[in-house]
């Protein structure tokens, strides 16, 4: 595995990184690695598979997290990703929320590294593509160091070698997802420490990065950093880290994205699609920009939307250009 491979991820957000979200994604940053939101496995089992798992061949490379307990039940999740055609398996263990708790997984894994070293173990065993683990650092209110090194320890044991830490602990009982992101204090150092402690495997950090300046001082000193609501608020903050990234690297213009979300979309809405979900991760494109809560209002407004008209992201482009300079265009890359 190449580190550079992780140097700049889109985080897993439930009810955000669909398909339509990770598509748009890979306009702003071409060589981040985009993560699908959480899919359990029972929803694999039992579910609509293509539903959950299809995706267009211009997310690559993209992982699949996926969410359970049970070792049979995740390898199976894991062939059916492999079969589909993801980069990556991603193991969740640091989903807080009470619904996750009570299927037994996400965050409330850490306090069984044997079971989740079996789970690894077993996804291993099925496909040939990486198995790796988003986690916290810690459960609840304990910030031992102690905890979450034998935690990385066991999973380091089954081979895995890709680690993506939320450098915050998880409190499984008084707090909401949305606080558990907010809450409990940022830790960089001991992620730093597992870092140091681990040296011949990828860490990446994920919690607290809202722009570019930070992302990039911690792509320093991590193998990579992982962007979440920064991503969702002011999508173009993963091209800013692009740049600085990949400094050869030429991104596409707002307008250049608008033109391909036009044909994505309509590509979209003549399967069935409705339009509010392409154009709901577009909102904070042009945050910051004169007119960008006239962009935000027509695009999210839903009696626009009821007519599934793609040219209604052309004409709220039109409505910001009629308030504002546009800048001037970049060059797309060749190819």
């Amino acid at each position: 595995m190449n580190p550079s491979d992780w140097r700049l991820c889109v985080a897993p957000m439930i009810d955000v990184t669909d398909r339509h979200c990770r598509y748009f994604h890979r306009l702003l940053a071409p060589r981040a690695r985009l993560y699908t939101e959480m899919i359990t496995t029972g929803a694999l089992m039992h579910g609509n598979v293509e539903r959950h798992l299809d995706f267009d061949k211009a997310e690559h490379p993209v992982a699949l997290q996926v969410g359970g307990s049970e070792p049979d039940a995740l390898a199976q999740a894991a062939r059916l990703g492999r079969q589909w055609g993801y980069d990556e398996i991603n193991l969740n263990c640091g989903c807080p929320s009470e619904r996750v708790q009570r299927g037994a997984f996400g965050a409330c894994l850490m306090a069984e590294p044997a079971l989740v070293a079996d789970c690894i173990k077993a996804m291993q065993d099925a496909v040939d593509i990486p198995v790796t683990v988003k986690h916290r650092l810690g459960l609840d209110y304990d910030e031992s160091y102690a905890f979450v090194r034998d935690f990385v320890g066991k999973i380091h044991d089954t081979g895995c070698r890709v680690f993506v830490v939320h450098a915050r602990n998880a409190v499984l009982k008084g707090l909401s997802p949305k606080d558990n992101r907010e809450i409990p204090p940022l830790r960089y150092d001991v992620a730093k420490q597992l870092k140091a402690d681990f040296p011949d495997s990828i860490f990446v950090l994920n919690g607290g990065l809202a722009d570019a300046d930070q992302s990039v001082a911690a792509a320093n000193e991590f193998d990579g950093v992982m962007l979440g609501r920064a991503a969702w608020h002011t999508p173009r903050v993963l091209s800013e880290v692009s740049l600085r990234l990949w400094p050869s690297g030429r991104l596409p213009t707002d307008a250049q994205v608008v033109d391909a979300m036009v044909r994505y979309a309509a590509e979209q809405v003549s399967r069935g699609v409705p339009l509010r979900v392409m154009t709901r991760p577009m909102l904070g494109l042009v945050n910051g920009q004169s007119g960008a809560r006239r962009w935000r209002r027509m695009l999210s407004d839903p009696a626009r939307l009821a007519g599934n008209e793609p040219g209604l992201i052309y004409e709220a482009w039109r409505s910001l250009q009629s308030s504002s300079h546009v800048p001037a265009a970049v060059a797309m890359p060749a190819g």
